[in-house]
């Protein structure tokens, strides 16, 4: 069982720095590679999907978590107002109210609907230090985060269309969910008063999750305060479950910003707000990518892809060109020299490399490569370019799969 604390603090992810302060970790270079090729994944799904993207600032007045229902019902998990120019503003809890207001910033028309806008950004919960941990439990989280402005007949499709992209982005990453919760509101003050609401919201969830034909349980409790969601759950290797990505139906928010859309009649209508996050926060997503592969990353998502390892120093120029054409070809490659020991213990030193390019004279002399796969395969002697296609193509891919036969 991996901790990805220690783990990740090996491989040179990330760390944590007393100066910089508890629950704010900083990302070192593969750390941030593999941050990176999920922000741009993520990106590239939300693009086909038909998402618009958006940046909002981090920092907002009181006022709008006081209209958004944050202030009342959430201000416990947020950091106290700060005042500038006389107004306070705060470090935002969530991106939402941000969204509403870029939604309203502007007239619709029902021939937009559904209007789907998508931000991968920061926001800021005031945890107990005791509470902290690695990746999973931190100060500053950067959250892919999506709201869908839809109608009411539109709200089951949005929600199915969110589940099968939290799919999708599973297999990629190579992991799987452990169980889908319904989550409600339980008993206490911490949900807004709306028990119609609440039904409607509940009843389209439900409907939605009934039609995917995924299995669920309902739990008390567990909602937002603002509505009923669909949490994801992943488990580790102990069994201890966390929620990765969420799904929710928001007709509270609408209400509150005085949200509409003009509908085919000319008259004004209130749209539905579904709040998705399809791979949840970096932070936490990271944290459980690192303890599920115990850092042999997907070949999309490795720090570095293909290791170049030349038999003797004579192979070492060679190496370097095949480094290159890797890199001109758009992998991440690096070459691990002779001078780092005998070719046994390179290979040992690269094993969470996905694929090693083997060089010696012959493989040198004929613009060939000895393939060695993270899975303990060794591949037929093959040209170095048709090596190289091969992996970009996987990579592409996004495939979990090390080599395609």
């Amino acid at each position: 069982m991996y901790d990805h604390r220690k783990l990740g603090r090996e491989l040179g992810l990330f760390d944590t720095d007393p100066l910089i302060g508890a629950g704010l970790p900083y990302w070192l270079p593969d750390g941030a590679i593999v941050r990176h090729g999920l922000e741009e994944y993520i990106r590239t799904a939300e693009r086909r999907a038909g998402y618009r993207h958006v940046y909002s600032p981090v920092l907002g007045k009181r006022e709008l978590y006081e209209i958004s229902g944050h202030w009342a019902h959430y201000s416990d998990d947020m950091y106290p107002p700060m005042t500038i120019g006389g107004e306070q503003v705060v470090l935002r809890p969530s991106l939402c109210p941000h969204h509403a207001v870029i939604y309203r910033s502007q007239s619709h028309s029902y021939r937009e609907l559904p209007l789907r806008m998508a931000e991968l950004g920061a926001m800021y919960r005031s945890e107990l230090s005791g509470a902290l941990g690695g990746l999973t439990r931190v100060r500053c989280i950067h959250l892919n985060d999506a709201h869908i402005f839809c109608t009411l007949d539109q709200v089951g499709d949005e929600v199915a269309g969110a589940l099968a992209m939290i799919d999708s982005a599973y297999r990629a990453m190579g992991i799987r969910a452990a169980r889908y919760r319904l989550s409600l509101p339980g008993a206490g003050g911490k949900y807004a008063a709306a028990p119609d609401m609440w039904r409607h919201a509940s009843k389209l969830l439900t409907e939605a999750l009934d039609r995917s034909g995924l299995a669920y349980e309902a739990v008390e409790g567990e909602a937002a305060f603002y509505g009923p969601k669909i949490d994801v759950q992943v488990a580790d290797h102990a069994g201890r479950e966390s929620t990765l990505s969420t799904v929710q139906v928001d007709f509270y928010q609408p209400e509150r910003f005085d949200l509409h859309y003009i509908g085919p009649d000319g008259a004004k209508h209130r749209p539905v707000m579904v709040h998705r996050s399809i791979i949840g926060s970096i932070e936490r997503a990271v944290a459980y990518l690192i303890e599920q592969h115990g850092g042999a990353f997907p070949a999309w998502l490795a720090p570095v892809q293909v290791a170049v390892l030349p038999v003797s120093e004579a192979d070492e120029s060679g190496a370097e060109e095949l480094r290159y054409r890797c890199a001109a070809a758009g992998l991440r490659a690096e070459v691990i020299g002779a001078d780092a020991g005998s070719l046994a213990a390179r290979v040992r030193a690269a094993r969470l490399v996905p694929y090693q390019f083997v060089l010696g004279p012959a493989e040198r002399a004929n613009g060939d490569v000895a393939v060695r796969v993270r899975d303990g395969r060794r591949l037929p002697v093959q040209r170095s370019a048709d090596a190289i296609a091969h992996i970009r193509a996987l990579v592409d891919k996004y495939e979990t799969r090390l080599w395609a036969d």
